[in-house]
C-alpha cells in the first residue's frame, strides 16, 4: 500500500498535506479506504466550522460500515471537497489526490510536527 513520504498521518488513518501558509489538506489513507471497502457516502462539515484535534468532523459510509472522520489538528474548515460528496468512490480510486476531504486553516502550523511520518504510520498499520 502506498504511504507517501511527504504527508503526515494520524493513528485514526487520516493523512495531512501541508499547503499554503497555515492551510492543510486532509483525507483518509489508502489503508483506511481498503479496510472500509467501497465508499458509498461521505458526510463533510460546513465551511467555517471550528474543529479541535480528535473531534469527529464527518463520516464515511461504505458497503461494510460507517466510520467517523477525526480532525488531525485544531483549526477552521476553509474548504470541503464537494466532488467526494457527489462521487464518494473517489476516496477508493484516488485517496491521496482527488479523494481529499477538507482543508483546514490550522491554529498552530508547528502542530503538524506532532503527527506521524510515513515510517511511523507504516508501523501502526503493520505494512
Amino acid at each position: 500500500m502506498s504511504t507517501p513520504e511527504e504527508l503526515r498521518y494520524t493513528e485514526d488513518h487520516e493523512w495531512v498535506a501541508a499547503g499554503e501558509g497555515e492551510t492543510v489538506r486532509v483525507g483518509i489513507t489508502e489503508y483506511a479506504q481498503d479496510q472500509l471497502g467501497d465508499v458509498v457516502f461521505v458526510d463533510l462539515p460546513e465551511v467555517g466550522r471550528q474543529v479541535d484535534a480528535g473531534d469527529a468532523f464527518g463520516e464515511v459510509e461504505s458497503t461494510k460500515s460507517v466510520s467517523e472522520l477525526f480532525a488531525p489538528l485544531d483549526g477552521e474548515v476553509v474548504a470541503v471537497n464537494n466532488a467526494v460528496s457527489e462521487s464518494p468512490e473517489l476516496i477508493n480510486s484516488d485517496p491521496y489526490g482527488e479523494g481529499w476531504l477538507i482543508e483546514l486553516r490550522v491554529d498552530d502550523a508547528s502542530s503538524l510536527d506532532s503527527l506521524l511520518d510515513a515510517d511511523a504510520y507504516q508501523r501502526v498499520t503493520g505494512s
